[in-house]
């Protein structure tokens, strides 16, 4: 496990932190499983169902994890944050059963406004695509076409970006008609495509980890040799180098912002449509504006967009009146990125 771990982690300064405690998880016989998810900018490890390690954070402010957990965005002492950091994740344990036997896997209701698995949800109930390859907590890459696990599974989950086989969780999974693709819960979305495509899906959104390596360009090249089509929606792409930035904008349909000041100079620059100021999600393609066009209330409007210009959605006072699932919105012409005061802040620039 180690060695896997230090291969995904090998270009951060917390490899020796993680690497340290993972370690000490994996002799000791109380520890029978490992999940590893980003959250606040700092690396989560749990075990257990209990957080064991937080590493150090980078940030001091995010618009939406303060309107949802009261103790972050309160401080800039890093001890503190981690604090915050650890208590969120374990509410959410205590909630959701994250990374536990018993973790709900069934949700119908949005939790974040322009989250990519309620974009998915929507996408599914009006069969604009016939699948979704995402990750889940205790079983790795999974295969789904019921609109309600795709949100089950991402809701309120931050970026995974290592995980454990929970046995009841595969079970429940495959017994609801999704496929796990990995029976030690790997992390492959190269390969959970493959699969969907052997499966016979025709029409298949991915979420890829923009923060692991290799992986951006994974759709395009499985699209033309499968002869399907791929949407790919890249997230977790706090702290991301600019080649990686560059490489995530040549290659994904649509992209989520997070803390990244990159992402919102280079790919903002070059979307299609923003949506919301704070924490921007740029759509960058046709594809990108067909799958998001199942969130809205009014598809026709998206679907004829001159992609020669650029738009942004958001709650202004004014422009073309629209919902974005259950959000009223507006949608007008504008010259991207629209940034805004409100934006994440690391402490230190990546």
């Amino acid at each position: 496990m180690n060695a896997e771990i230090k291969e995904l982690f090998k270009r951060e300064k917390d490899i020796k932190y993680i690497i340290e405690y993972i370690s000490k998880c994996s002799d000791d016989k109380n520890f029978s499983d490992i999940h590893i998810i980003r959250f606040y900018s700092s690396y989560v490890v749990i075990s257990n169902g209990s957080v064991i390690q937080v590493t150090e954070p980078y940030m001091i402010f995010c618009p939406l994890a303060g309107s949802l957990y009261k103790d972050l965005n309160s401080s800039s002492n890093p001890y503190l944050i981690k604090e915050a950091i650890k208590k969120a994740v374990e509410s959410k344990i205590a909630r959701y059963g994250h990374f536990k036997k018993n973790r709900q896997l069934f949700s119908k209701n949005i939790s974040i406004p322009y989250g990519a698995s309620e974009i998915l949800m929507y996408a599914l109930k009006k069969k604009l695509i016939d699948a979704a390859v995402v990750v889940c907590d205790g079983a790795g890459t999974v295969i789904v076409d019921n609109p309600d696990i795709v949100q089950g599974i991402g809701s309120r989950m931050n970026g995974i970006f290592y995980t454990s086989p929970i046995r009841e969780v595969m079970e429940k999974l495959e017994k609801e008609g999704s496929y796990v693709v990995f029976s030690d819960a790997r992390i492959d979305q190269g390969k959970g495509i493959e699969k969907a495509a052997s499966l016979g899906y025709k029409n298949i959104a991915v979420t890829v980890n923009a923060s692991m390596d290799g992986s951006a360009d994974i759709p395009g090249k499985l699209e033309n040799d499968l002869k399907i089509s791929i949407t790919s929606l890249a997230v977790c792409t706090t702290g991301l180098y600019r080649d990686s930035v560059n490489k995530i904008g040549e290659y994904a349909d649509i992209v989520w912002s997070c803390a990244s000041d990159k992402v919102r100079k280079i790919i903002g620059e070059k979307a299609v449509i923003q949506l919301s100021r704070k924490i921007p999600v740029f759509v960058l393609t046709r594809k990108g504006i067909d799958l998001i066009s199942g969130y809205s209330s009014c598809k026709t409007i998206l679907k004829n967009l001159n992609l020669k210009k650029q738009y942004i959605i958001c709650g202004d006072s004014r422009g073309k009146k629209l919902k974005m699932g259950n959000f009223n919105v507006r949608l007008n012409e504008s010259k991207l990125p629209v940034r805004d005061s409100k934006e994440p802040i690391l402490i230190e620039a990546y």
